[in-house]
């Protein structure tokens, strides 16, 4: 078994990074929420134009899904995918139990983040998109691709060894899937009537 197997540096090294980036959005989401709640009318950062703001989701119904603010649910979860990474980094082994409940979690979290997408584009009462939650988006959506090949490749979903061997020749395509679930999230966004590619490009540029 080769060594990336034994030990996914590339798998471990990328949940690092999202999880750094998933906590830092729901950081900054919980902020603009506290702002939010000590003045409704305050102007918040990530309001930038009509079509690209968080205050709307953050006064929903839908930023607080379980009786609480979304952000508080990143504040607490992305700490899973950090401590994973960095175990793995490390060289630790984990039990098919572990990975299973990992796996879950994970799901859940791209589950519930395709829902806000599609709340925030279409419900009747949003149809504007929040960058910090873009920002989540484009760290969860690989995370859900890579976590589910690389939970078929260490045995956890099957004992076949053809198939952890396709699993493992996959992972290199997850950067792919990646950019072809953006590019749908661009055109439910058009299909809306709502010109996210021009008002992304115009917030870099």
């Amino acid at each position: 078994m080769s060594e990336q197997r034994t030990r996914p540096v590339v798998y471990a090294v990328w949940l690092i990074i999202a999880s750094v980036i998933g906590w830092f959005a729901a950081f900054q989401l919980t902020l603009d929420k506290l702002i939010q709640l000590e003045n409704p009318d305050a102007a918040l950062s990530c309001n930038v134009s009509v079509m690209i703001q968080c205050g709307k989701n953050l006064g929903s119904w839908q930023g607080e899904l379980l009786g609480f603010p979304n952000p508080i649910i990143g504040l607490t979860l992305w700490g899973a995918p950090l401590f994973v990474g960095v175990a793995l980094l490390a060289g630790a082994r984990f039990p098919r139990w572990f990975w299973l409940t990992f796996g879950a979690g994970v799901t859940f979290a791209f589950a519930f983040a395709c829902w806000l997408i599609w709340q925030s584009l279409y419900a009747p009462n949003l149809g504007v998109l929040c960058p910090w939650c873009m920002l989540t988006w484009s760290v969860t959506i690989p995370t859900f691709f890579a976590t589910m090949l690389h939970l078929t490749r260490n045995g956890t979903f099957t004992s076949n060894e053809a198939t952890q061997a396709r699993a493992e020749r996959l992972m290199p395509w997850v950067p792919l899937a990646t950019i072809i679930a953006y590019a749908v999230v661009v055109l439910l966004a058009q299909l809306r009537g709502l010109d996210l590619l021009g008002e992304v490009v115009g917030m870099i540029f």
